[in-house]
């Protein structure tokens, strides 16, 4: 799937639900072919994984998530995929929609997971019998939207809106000298003007300068936050001086913000909680929202990203890191053991970071906090 808005379209409020909606349909289940994941691999059968609470039979509600309906059958919600026996005898058997009932059952002394449609998800065909003339024939698909493999409301403008770039891509990027009318803040519906070249009736992303990342030990520049404000379209040039008009916005256009032309890419649209296939040993390096602790829920930087195997769908564990101690004996400072503190889960990779999600927290975490294979 790929992501390239269409030249001088309105971007307006509706259209942008839309692709949001688009670009996190997030499944929950996986497709037979998919290989068993490393980790199960070297530990061994993963019956030892079920929990012993775990329900018979569990009927899908509005609200739920993959995650959550993992976690009630297994103590390592990740290793769904590998006990899901797809039926082929649903249609779209990798959607997972309310009323549908999961049952736990044992094959050859090994969990499987089955899917029994409810009436949400069921796909009705009617044709016109063969003593009959022919008709036009119905087809009714279900109301209900498949249930996603995480919460969505934390993740929706990480996935199509915010991205990491180079520090030299946004200092040569064109910028806002002002509003219509000599304003110097600008919003949806107004036009602005622009020191650079643009594009003729090209769309562009208005974007703020963000935190810049380094690596906490090589202080390696590892990108730099381009933080979204809003949709316009290139109307017109003069000399070094353009024109562009504002379809939408999700805050006030400054004086200053950088101009960068719409990102097309591939939209992850579908992803499967997996265990990284490489050693991570990474860090926390920021945590989004203007805090500084982390809790459940929260999105994060790691400074791991797709040149160290890191893949959407990723579960990671996350390490508090042990407190500083002073040895009296040795007369010397040390660190004591880091404990396992949470769960996170990669919804966007780029080339040298990722962005989390903390899907669990057993204590208050916060950056420079460490990651590791789960």
């Amino acid at each position: 799937m790929t992501f390239a808005p269409h030249n001088g379209a309105r971007f307006g409020r509706g259209w942008r639900f839309v692709l949001a909606m688009l670009a996190i349909s997030l499944v929950g289940a996986a497709a037979p072919n998919l290989p068993a994941y490393a980790a199960t691999a070297q530990q061994g059968s993963i019956a030892q994984y079920v929990r012993s609470d775990h329900p018979d039979v569990y009927t899908v509600v509005k609200g739920d998530t993959l995650w959550d309906i993992s976690g009630r059958f297994l103590e390592k919600p990740w290793l769904w995929p590998e006990i899901w026996r797809v039926n082929p005898q649903i249609e779209n058997p990798h959607l997972i929609y309310p009323g549908d009932r999961i049952r736990l059952t044992y094959v050859d002394g090994e969990p499987v997971l089955s899917l029994e449609r409810g009436d949400a998800g069921r796909t009705y065909r009617m044709s016109p019998s063969t003593d009959t003339k022919l008709s036009p024939q119905i087809r009714a698909t279900p109301l209900e939207t498949a249930i996603p493999a995480i919460r969505l409301d934390a993740i929706q403008s990480f996935l199509v809106q915010n991205r990491v770039v180079e520090p030299s891509v946004l200092a040569g990027a064109p910028y806002v000298l002002q509003g219509e009318s000599e304003r110097i803040i600008v919003g949806a519906g107004d036009r602005l003007y622009i020191r650079g070249e643009l594009e003729d009736n090209a769309s562009y992303s208005v974007v703020r300068r963000g935190p810049l990342y380094t690596d906490p030990f090589t202080n390696e520049v590892l990108g730099q936050e381009a933080t979204y404000i809003g949709l316009g379209r290139a109307v017109g040039q003069q000399d070094d001086i353009g024109t562009m008009f504002m379809n939408s916005t999700r805050e006030e256009v400054q004086i200053g913000d950088r101009v960068l032309l719409t990102e097309e890419r591939r939209v992850q649209s579908t992803f499967f909680p997996s265990g990284p296939s490489t050693d991570i040993d990474g860090r926390i390096i920021s945590v989004f929202g203007g805090v500084t602790q982390v809790g459940q829920y929260d999105v994060v930087v790691v400074n791991k990203g797709e040149r160290d195997g890191v893949e959407v769908g990723n579960v990671m564990s996350i390490w508090k890191q042990g407190a500083l101690a002073r040895d009296r004996i040795a007369n010397e400072t040390v660190r004591l053991p880091s404990e396992r503190a949470g769960l996170m889960m990669v919804f966007r990779t780029f080339e040298k970071l990722s962005y989390g999600l903390v899907l669990e927290t057993e204590r208050p975490l916060e950056v420079m906090d460490e990651i590791k294979n789960p």
